[in-house]
């Protein structure tokens, strides 16, 4: 690609993209020659910013692009737009956000790459929209790229996702006007809820790219989500058990069930998980998971179940549950996923739910 620049490449293209990006969802659709400017620019930029094998980029070109890329608000514009982009274009949106996001001039101060810093204090709306890429088929997997990467580093990041309920369109909610300790319950309206329907209605692809990026925001920054998930406990596993835990894609349940496990067995979560196996609802969820007729649905379930059964505080309506049920688990367990039968761990943990219902006694204490 080198030869396409051999002419030393311009480094003001930020305002010619901002023009371009501009047309580009504007109402008639963009002509042709707008498109094929617009593919210029973009790879450009690229080149910029990462250089190639043969050239390598110049670190006062880089600095030069990031600060307009920064003053002309062409973050938001490639996040809004990346779905209209040609393929190419789009995975040259997606180099030109990680490389802009990550850049540091070698004499800064500051913990945050400055277009990071940015976006998070003054412009939070790029990263919800980046986030509501996952609406469009086009734009949901260059999107994600770049959230994970954001969510593996920055704690920021996750808590403008979760706590940002802005329309379309809208104002986002910043960094510094986020108390995770202090916020309200959420009526279920804003980004982060979005999830749920990305992952269950999308296409397959899509769908399994919104789940890796959910599951990344709730298990990277483990307090911020722990303190979320208690201020919004009915909420969110009224939907994670319906909507997801409950799906009828075999893809979807079985790792929505496994990463249910994970949230409830996560040390942070402590009061989180106390409260969720203290619902006998929760329980018969996850007693019909254990009859799924495919065997790693009831392995992920079994997973879950054990933590209602080990649980030495149970309450009133769980333990109601079980010794309803003793004889049948009892009947049922010994012979559940036998043939697991190098799995030590899985074959230990049985074991010892058999004897926890065993030793429960004929009625509720």
């Amino acid at each position: 690609m080198a030869f396409l620049f051999r002419n030393k490449p311009k480094t003001d293209l930020a305002k010619p993209a901002k023009d371009l990006l501009l047309r580009l969802c504007q109402s008639p659709p963009p002509t042709q020659k707008t498109e094929d400017e617009l593919v210029k620019v973009l790879s450009q930029m690229k080149f910029i910013l990462q250089g190639t094998q043969e050239t390598e980029s110049s670190p006062e070109q880089v600095a030069h692009l990031v600060n307009s890329v920064i003053q002309e608000d062409v973050l938001y514009l490639l996040a809004h737009t990346i779905r209209l982009l040609p393929f190419e274009s789009r995975k040259d949106c997606q180099s030109i956000f990680s490389y802009v996001l990550r850049f540091k001039p070698t004499n800064s101060l500051t913990p945050e790459p400055p277009a990071l810093s940015h976006v998070i204090h003054q412009r939070p709306e790029v990263i919800v929209e980046l986030c509501r890429g996952y609406g469009y088929k086009e734009s949901a997997m260059p999107c994600g790229v770049v959230l994970r990467e954001l969510l593996k580093q920055y704690e920021d990041v996750a808590s403008i996702l979760l706590h940002d309920q802005s329309r379309e369109g809208g104002q986002a909610v910043s960094i510094d006007e986020i108390d995770p300790t202090e916020a309200p319950a959420q009526s279920g309206e804003g980004v982060f809820w979005k999830f749920f329907s990305w992952i269950e209605d999308s296409a397959f692809e899509v769908s399994t790219d919104a789940f890796t990026t959910f599951r990344e925001l709730l298990t990277r920054h483990k307090q911020l989500v722990a303190v979320y998930l208690e201020k919004n406990f009915d909420l969110f596993f009224e939907r994670y058990n319906s909507v997801l835990v409950q799906s009828s894609s075999y893809v979807t349940k079985r790792q929505s069930i496994k990463l249910l496990g994970e949230i409830l067995l996560g040390r942070a979560n402590y009061n989180v998980m106390t409260t969720y196996v203290e619902s006998g609802e929760h329980l018969k969820i996850c007693m019909t998971l254990l009859k799924d007729d495919r065997k790693m649905v009831q392995y992920e379930g079994f997973h879950v179940f054990k933590v209602f059964v080990a649980n030495p505080n149970k309450s009133a309506s769980v333990q109601r549950i079980l010794v309803n049920n003793r004889d049948r688990l009892l009947r049922f367990l010994p012979t559940f996923l036998e043939d697991r039968t190098e799995d030590e761990q899985f074959i230990d943990e049985k074991s010892f739910l058999i004897r926890q219902i065993e030793g429960m006694g004929p009625t509720p204490s």
